[in-house]
């Protein structure tokens, strides 16, 4: 029962999530239960993220139930819904769960992102969507309900490209001249780092072009083809689900060096290299957690977890990237309920979705409290506000070995002034299209 693996036909639109539920002590005498509904997607082309990710987020609610009681005494409930990453289903999902109560919406999906973006001010249910887009809600006099959290698409694009200049070529100046290949997902998630991406050129001298993969992307003859004749000095590989490593096949038929390729985040992971085989040996990709099961918080989730046969997922995957993103979203969970409940003196009861909405305009990841939590060097310092829903905007890389991934650099930063004025022109734009007045944050408590 504890180990949800998916096996809902295609039709099947919503699933309770037993594990949660159960685990979570419905059925029994509870003071108090902090609900959560979760629009996973564990079926279809995109299935080993939404598992691993949902997955691991998962384990991390089970563990803070069966180590601390829940927080400060509320335990933590959660339903999920199949999205099969498709926009109309998860606006299905986003609408019954809020039926239901829910506090806090994270579809892992930027279009689902952008089919609910207009709804959830209204509904009072913070939209939160961590490192993705929509990357112009960073500016929360504009967005007050939508956390694109950690790092967004225009702050990794940026430090993507700070990695290739500096790290690469030894020097920004370098890139003057250079190729760079956008290979894209055909999406609204593809098309995130267009923007940034000119300006950088722009801003740098380098040629850019783009191009794109239709869905679901597990054919790039024509592609890899156009690559060779361009003959790039970089591709950036946007990548998502099988697009990945049918890339990277790809690209090792065409001769193209593979450790000239940079993935996005969500193509950087086990599942991503693994099926590609010895073409993903010398891969690079960015990342904005952590590898590995030797930090705390893991462990103790193989404890409480794992131990007592409570599990989401295979025990092989715990420690993997997408697993190890899914703790990071429970770990961002979980602190936005505890914050809450302690600034509007509610510990021992469920919080709201505008309590909540406060607290995550008010997380402060302090390298002293990631020790705490078991997540010294998981994830990076944050601190977020009125002005800042993102908190943090580095990332890390990683190169594939051929059999595990190995950090290659520490945490590169973007281009802050070019991508915060970009935020900030978008979020104007957006603002006045909607007829938003934005927020004087001066104000804001």
């Amino acid at each position: 029962m504890m180990r949800m693996r998916s096996k809902w036909k295609k039709s099947a639109m919503v699933a309770l999530a037993v594990t949660g539920l159960w685990g979570s002590g419905v059925g029994q005498a509870l003071s108090a239960e902090q609900y959560l509904g979760l629009p996973s997607y564990r079926v279809g082309a995109y299935a080993a993220g939404g598992s691993g990710i949902f997955g691991g987020w998962i384990d991390y609610m089970q563990m803070i139930n069966e180590r601390d009681g829940g927080v400060n005494g509320v335990k933590l409930v959660w339903e999920e819904c199949e999205t099969e990453y498709n926009n109309a289903r998860g606006v299905e999902c986003y609408e019954r769960f809020k039926a239901k109560g829910n506090t806090f919406f994270s579809p892992l999906s930027t279009g689902i992102t952008y089919s609910v973006l207009d709804r959830v001010a209204q509904d009072k249910i913070p939209l939160v969507t961590i490192g993705y887009g929509r990357s112009d809600a960073a500016d929360g006099r504009v967005f007050p309900w939508v956390f694109p959290l950690v790092t967004h698409y225009w702050s990794q694009a940026s430090a993507m490209i700070n990695f290739i200049g500096k790290e690469k070529l030894g020097s920004m100046d370098q890139l003057k001249g250079k190729k760079i290949v956008l290979l894209y997902h055909d999406s609204a998630y593809g098309k995130e780092p267009h923007e940034v991406l000119k300006r950088l050129s722009q801003k740098w001298g380098f040629e850019l072009e783009l191009i794109p993969v239709a869905h679901p992307g597990n054919e790039q003859q024509s592609q890899w083809l156009q690559i060779r004749q361009i003959r790039p000095d970089f591709v950036i590989l946007w990548g998502w689900g099988v697009m990945n490593p049918t890339a990277l096949s790809t690209a090792k038929r065409t001769g193209f060096p593979i450790d000239k390729i940079i993935g996005v985040w969500w193509a950087g992971a086990e599942e991503d290299v693994i099926p590609a085989g010895s073409a993903s040996t010398g891969y690079i990709a960015a990342g904005f957690n952590a590898v590995g099961d030797q930090y705390p918080v893991i462990q103790d989730i193989k404890k409480y977890v794992y131990a007592k046969g409570k599990g989401n997922l295979d025990p092989k995957r715990v420690g993997s990237v997408y697993y190890n993103r899914g703790v990071v979203h429970g770990i961002i969970y979980v602190e936005a309920v505890r914050l809450a409940q302690e600034h509007f003196n509610k510990k021992g009861q469920p919080v709201t979705g505008e309590e909540i909405r406060w607290a995550l305009e008010h997380l402060n990841f302090t390298p002293e409290r990631l020790k705490q939590l078991g997540a010294d060097g998981f994830l990076p310092v944050m601190q977020t506000s009125c002005m800042d829903h993102e908190g943090a905007g580095v990332v890390k890389f990683q190169q594939w070995d051929g059999s595990k991934w190995k950090m290659i650099s520490d945490w590169i930063v973007p281009d802050r002034v070019l991508v915060r004025q970009l935020v900030e022109e978008s979020a104007a734009k957006y603002a006045q299209e909607k007829g938003i007045t934005p927020r004087d944050c001066s104000k804001e408590g």
